[in-house]
């Protein structure tokens, strides 16, 4: 099949710094922002230019506020690479803000965005896949095109479990992470991209895929972290949810993130996370084997560009309704 008569499929990054992951595991020092961007953002832009690749990255306004991370973030928007809207302190327990705290949030995190790269996003995914009525209702206000929080799993509970384990958290601040991963129902959310039910409102979903059927995750930190036990076994895994998505027509929506270019070696600090065992060369070349594959089989884009297909999609995609969506997602979790 030729490139252009390819289903597409969408593929971002999220750019979670090094004090972000310290901030919600628990560890002390976060607050002076330790950053890997200088080297994972030089990596990952070889890493995509090397297959022509342009894709979303949703960063955090915090780093852009700090102009030590500014060049990295500038470098990214200078490749052609759209910028989306991650929050400003990337606080997992969004969903819990007021609205006027959440439009705060958002409208912090656009105004250093586009000052820093001169682009204005249209796009965003809550931290931790964090997501609201309240939150619909900000981006619609404020002109967004999409949203790209949801992830359809039945595993979120067992993930926010492990989550827990690992981490060193008061009570207190498990409390507020108690709907981080969503719950049970979460997994019968759709996997294809939908029309939120507001009025006067075009907010595009673009769920993270997961595997089709099944419901268990398959982007890229799942495959590198099966790539411990057995590197062929993972890319098995990845071309298995590849044939589903085929199968079931569904077009998948990719996420990366910068631990995916790092390895043990890089942030020491970061041990704790699944897969940071491995030496970067290693991730590396898993990553460019399960890369290879998502082309070969799809025409790949930004998150823009998917959005902006599905609104203008010959079939007319579904309408979900939030407050019945969220209702059902806080019920699960209590």
């Amino acid at each position: 099949m030729k490139p252009n008569q390819r289903p597409i499929a969408s593929l971002s990054l999220d750019l979670d710094n090094q004090w972000s992951y310290m901030k919600i595991h628990g560890d002390p020092g976060w607050e002076s922002f330790p950053s890997y961007l200088d080297v994972v953002v030089p990596r990952a832009l070889a890493f995509l230019e090397e297959r022509g690749l342009a894709i979303t990255f949703f960063v955090v306004g915090q780093d852009a506020a700090l102009e030590k991370n500014q060049r990295a973030i500038q470098a990214i928007a200078a490749a052609g690479h759209e910028i989306g809207n991650h929050s400003f302190k990337h606080e997992s327990w969004l969903h819990l803000y007021s609205e006027p705290e959440i439009e705060a949030e958002i409208a912090q995190a656009e105004q250093i965005l586009k000052q820093v790269t001169g682009q204005q996003p249209i796009g965003f995914r809550g931290p931790g896949y964090s997501c609201s009525t309240a939150v619909l209702r900000v981006l619609a206000r404020r002109g967004y095109q999409y949203d790209a929080s949801t992830f359809p799993t039945f595993l979120g509970p067992l993930a926010r479990a492990y989550y827990f384990m690992t981490t060193k958290l008061s009570k207190a601040e498990k409390e507020k992470r108690k709907a981080l991963f969503g719950g049970f129902k979460d997994g019968f959310q759709p996997l294809k991209p939908y029309r939120w039910d507001m009025e006067q409102c075009q907010l595009i979903e673009i769920p993270v895929s997961t595997m089709p059927i099944v419901k268990i995750p398959i982007h890229f930190s799942y495959v590198l972290y099966l790539s411990v036990f057995s590197r062929a076994l993972a890319i098995l895994y990845f071309r298995l949810a590849l044939t589903l998505c085929r199968l079931t027509g569904t077009q998948p929506s990719l996420l990366l993130h910068p631990l995916d270019f790092l390895g043990c070696e890089d942030v020491p600090e970061l041990s704790f996370f699944p897969g940071m065992s491995l030496p970067s060369p290693a991730k590396l070349e898993t990553l460019s084997r399960a890369i290879d594959l998502l082309k070969q089989n799809y025409r790949v884009v930004s998150m823009q560009e998917h959005a902006q297909t599905a609104a203008t999609a010959r079939r007319r995609i579904p309408v979900l309704n939030p407050e019945r969506k969220f209702a059902a997602t806080k019920a699960a979790t209590l």
